[in-house]
C-alpha cells in the first residue's frame, strides 16, 4: 500500500510539535495521546493495529496489537482523517521536552528502526511494528535497545527525541554511544551491544558496562538527553519521604545526609 502524501511544519525550538496538513480523505496515524489540536473537519478513530493494510484480518490485527502490548505500547493507534473540504491541520507533540525528527521513508530505504516510544506519527500506509533484538548482547544488555520499533513505508514519518538531535551519516564507519542515546537508524545499519573494555573503565568510567555499536552505510539519529537519564536525575533530587531535603546543591546537603544517617 502506497502511503498518503502529507505536508507538514515543525513548530518550536526546544519543545517542538509537528503540524500535519491533510488534503480531503488523507489520513495520518499517531500514538494514542500524541494529538495537541485539530481543525474542524478532521475526525479521529482508535483502531487496533497500524492500519497499513486495508484488508488486514482480525487475527492479524490482534497479533500486531499483542506485540505492541508486550512492549508496553498501546493496543490501539489513532487515525486522523480529513473528512471536510479543503486542507485541514492536526498537530502532535511528544510527552517530554525535545526535538521532532522528520523521516522521509522513501529516501531512507523505506524502513527505519526506532527506540521504543520514539515513534510519534506517520502517513497512512506506514507499517509500525515491533522488532526484538536477535543477538544475545543486544537482548540482555541493550537496555532501551532491546525492543525496537520497525517502520516500513514510502511516506513521511515522525519520531521524537530528548534534548538536541544529531544526525550521523555512516559510510562504512563504526559509531559507539550510550545505549539510551540512540534514537533510531536506517534499515541497512548493523546494531549491536558491546562490553566496555578494561575493568577501570567499566566500574569507574560512569558510562555503564555496555555501549551501542552501529556499523554500515546509512543514517543514525542521536539524542543528547534520553528520557530515562532525565527521569533518573529528577528522582535522585526529588524530596524524600518524611520531609524535604535541605541544602540541595551544596556541601550542606551531603553533610545533612550523614547526620540523618542516610
Amino acid at each position: 500500500m502506497q502511503c498518503h502524501e502529507i505536508d507538514y511544519e515543525i513548530i518550536g525550538e526546544s519543545m517542538q510539535m509537528v503540524e500535519v496538513e491533510l488534503d480531503p480523505s488523507e489520513t495520518v496515524i499517531a500514538e494514542a495521546g500524541a494529538m495537541n489540536y485539530l481543525e474542524e473537519g478532521i475526525s479521529y478513530e482508535a483502531k487496533m493495529g497500524d492500519g497499513s493494510q486495508v484488508n488486514q484480518g482480525f487475527m492479524s490485527k490482534l497479533f500486531s496489537a499483542g506485540k505492541r502490548m508486550i512492549s508496553g505500547e498501546s493496543l490501539f493507534m489513532t487515525h486522523f482523517t480529513n473528512q471536510g473540504e479543503g486542507k485541514k491541520r492536526v498537530a502532535f507533540a511528544a510527552p517530554f521536552p525535545g526535538s521532532i525528527i522528520p523521516l522521509n521513508m522513501a529516501e531512507l530505504g523505506e524502513q527505519v528502526y526506532l527506540q521504543k516510544d520514539s515513534f510519534l506519527c506517520a502517513a497512512m500506509g506506514t507499517e509500525v511494528n515491533i522488532a526484538f533484538q536477535r543477538r544475545l548482547g543486544a537482548g540482555f544488555f541493550g537496555g532501551e535497545g532491546f525492543i525496537l520499533q520497525h517502520l516500513k513505508g514510502d511516506g513521511m514519518a515522525f519520531a521524537h527525541a530528548g534534548g538536541t538531535v544529531v544526525e550521523k551519516r555512516l559510510n562504512g564507519e563504526t559509531l559507539r554511544l550510550d545505549t539510551g542515546c540512540v534514537v533510531g537508524f536506517s534499515g541497512d545499519i548493523d546494531f549491536d551491544i558491546e562490553r566496555v573494555k578494561g575493568l577501570r573503565s567499566m566500574f569507574f568510567g560512569g558510562e555503564g558496562l555496555f555501549l551501542a555499536t552501529l556499523r554500515g552505510h546509512g543514517t543514525v539519529w542521536v539524542q543528547s538527553l534520553p528520557f530515562s537519564r532525565l527521569a533518573d536525575r529528577v528522582l535522585e533530587h526529588a524530596p524524600r519521604a518524611g520531609g524535604s531535603r535541605q541544602g540541595e546543591g551544596s556541601i550542606l546537603g551531603g553533610l545533612g545526609d550523614l547526620i540523618d544517617g542516610d
